[in-house]
This record gives structure tokens, C-alpha cells and sequence, in this order.
């Protein structure tokens, strides 16, 4: 469903922030520092939870919940993409409203609404802004903000992140793993896609759902202003070998991604996918997380969107189009 306009109402106290210590290339603890100094002098009262094991994200977001239902709160996710996806599977069906503290390498999410990168910044718009209700994507009920993917994206995340925890978190590191994993052979996969206007049988290295304005208009896919409107982006990728995959992700860095011979996108409502082999389950990315799903996979925009803390109209950081 298409996106309402922005509303003038500020964001409920208090905040109940779920921080990932592990996100970002800063100290965890000026970090979180420089969270507390900036609600203290706003004299906003808020509960924190630092979580340095990934696997208890989950736990502190439903606590977070609860706690905001109750008392009237927002929840916050303090980390990068990945921690924010983690921290909205608990949100979204609660209908709480959403703050973002952007601490991780890449921030695509957060950029696409104008939430500052800087902490102390981000920190002071959770008490000046107002919010917007962005659309989330589903795939088979898994929310993400930013992309879903299956093929070679779910694998080059892995050796991305075996990599950055062998040479540290780094947008260099990220595009050296990158690189490297291009070179190697590519994964082939023979998918059923199907869109609601009849299924094509095609075969492909990897198929990205993105639902990130940002990310499609840096890549140039006319389809950036679909993800305004209730509709989801899908990007085909067909090439077979590293010479054609390399030449695509130049293309795609130059904002040209559209003019590689080895790639299709289109926008949609609704997609199926199902993948033709005997395989009962198949590897899925959801916001650079990696996680087994069963097929058919379903990709659809959410029926209910997201009510996320973004600067208010006008400001500087309000680039929403």
C-alpha cells in the first residue's frame, strides 16, 4: 500500500534502546557515552540494554517491547543493519514507534531516511523528530529493511564476515571480501519466479529483493520509485562467470547497474520463488543475516508499516523524495 504523509507527532517517552556492542568500527563504550550524556542533558528517561552476544538480541527486543507497550515508549535500535532488522522483527507487530542509532558499516537504512550517522546527532533527533511510517519488506513473514537475497549475496555476506572479524569492520575489508568472492565460481540456481503475471523459469547466480530507495538510486534501477508506492524491487543477476559479475558491480558503483547485459530488475507487488531442484531448504539474506528458509518464498511489501523517528520536514537529513 502506498506510504501516508509525514505526521507532526513527536516520538512518546521514554526510550528503550537495544544496543549491539559488537556494531561499528567505534569503542562500544564511547558509544554508549555518548547515548547517555545526550538523553541525560534532554532530561529524557530511557532503560539500555548492551548486548555483546548477538544471540541475545532477540531476548532484549522483546523485553524492550514489552516495556514500551506498557509504558507508552519507543524502542531503539542502537547498531547496524543487521541489529536493526533483529530489533524490528519485535517492533513491527507491536505497532511501537521506532528510533534508530546508526552504528554499523554500511548504515543503508538509516541514510535512506536522513538519520544522522554521528552518534550524538542521531541521539538528539530520537528527541526532535517526528514520525514516519516506511514500508518493510517480507519475505515468507521474515521482515527486512533493506534487501533479501539468495544465491551469491547469502555467500558473499559469510565471507564478509569472516573476514571482518579476521581483519576488522571496515567498508575497505567489506569490498576486498567482496572481490574475492566474485572471483571464485559462481553459485547457479534455477528459480520459478512468479509475480502474479505468469512464471518465467530463469536460470541465475543470485536474485536480490531491495526495498531501500537509497540503495536503488545509487545503483541507477529505475525501479527506486517503486519502493514508494507498496511495491518491492527485485534484481536478477544471470551472470556465470567472475568476468561478468565483476563488470556488473562496475556498473552498478558507477549507478549504471541497469546497463549490464547480465542483469534484469522489475517491481512488484508480490513475488514467488521457487527454486527447481530437491533441495527442502534454501540459504536467505534478510538486511546481511544469514538463514535457512523453506521454499516457496513469498516477498511482499508488509501490510503494516514501520513508525520510525526521522528528522523533521525541511531539516537538513530530510531527503526523503
Amino acid at each position: 500500500m502506498p506510504l501516508s504523509n509525514d505526521t507532526n507527532q513527536r516520538a512518546p517517552s521514554p526510550f528503550f534502546i537495544v544496543m549491539n556492542a559488537g556494531s561499528g568500527d567505534k569503542d562500544a563504550d564511547e558509544r554508549e557515552g555518548a547515548i547517555r550524556s545526550v538523553l541525560a542533558a534532554g532530561k529524557r528517561p530511557y532503560r539500555l540494554w548492551r548486548v555483546s552476544d548477538i544471540r541475545r538480541l532477540p531476548e532484549a527486543a522483546r523485553e524492550a517491547v514489552q516495556l514500551a507497550r506498557q509504558q507508552q515508549g519507543t524502542v531503539v535500535a542502537a547498531g547496524g543493519d543487521g541489529t536493526i532488522n533483529s530489533v524490528v522483527q519485535e517492533v513491527l507487530p507491536s505497532g511501537c514507534p521506532f528510533g534508530v542509532l546508526p552504528q554499523g558499516t554500511f548504515n543503508y537504512f538509516s541514510r535512506a531516511h536522513g538519520i544522522p550517522v554521528d552518534p550524538e546527532e542521531a541521539c538528539s533527533l530520537l528527541l526532535q523528530g517526528v514520525l514516519r511510517p516506511v514500508q518493510v519488506g517480507l519475505v515468507n513473514q521474515r521482515p527486512f529493511l533493506v534487501n533479501a537475497s539468495l544465491g551469491l549475496y547469502p555467500k558473499l555476506l559469510e565471507k564478509r564476515e569472516v573476514h571482518k572479524k579476521r581483519f576488522g569492520r571496515s567498508r575497505l575489508v567489506a569490498a576486498l571480501s567482496g572481490l574475492a568472492t566474485l572471483l571464485a565460481p559462481p553459485p547457479r540456481l534455477v528459480l520459478a519466479l512468479d509475480d502474479g503475471a505468469g512464471s518465467d523459469v530463469m536460470h541465475i547466480c543470485t536474485l536480490v529483493v531491495d526495498n531501500n530507495l537509497l540503495q536503488l538510486r545509487q545503483m541507477g534501477l529505475p525501479e527506486a520509485r517503486a519502493v514508494q508506492h507498496g511495491e518491492l524491487a527485485a534484481i536478477v543477476v544471470k551472470a556465470q562467470g567472475g568476468a561478468q559479475l565483476i563488470s556488473a558491480l562496475a556498473l552498478a558503483v558507477l549507478g549504471k547497474l541497469g546497463e549490464a547485459d547480465a542483469v534484469d530488475s522489475f517491481s512488484f507487488k508480490r513475488l514467488t520463488v521457487k527454486p527447481l531442484h530437491r533441495g527442502r531448504r534454501i540459504k536467505v539474506a534478510t538486511d546481511g543475516e544469514v538463514t535457512w528458509m523453506v521454499p516457496p518464498l513469498v516477498f511482499q511489501a508488509a501490510p503494516d508499516s514501520l513508525l520510525l523517528i526521522v528528522p523533521p520536514p525541511g531539516t537538513v537529513g530530510d531527503d526523503e523524495a
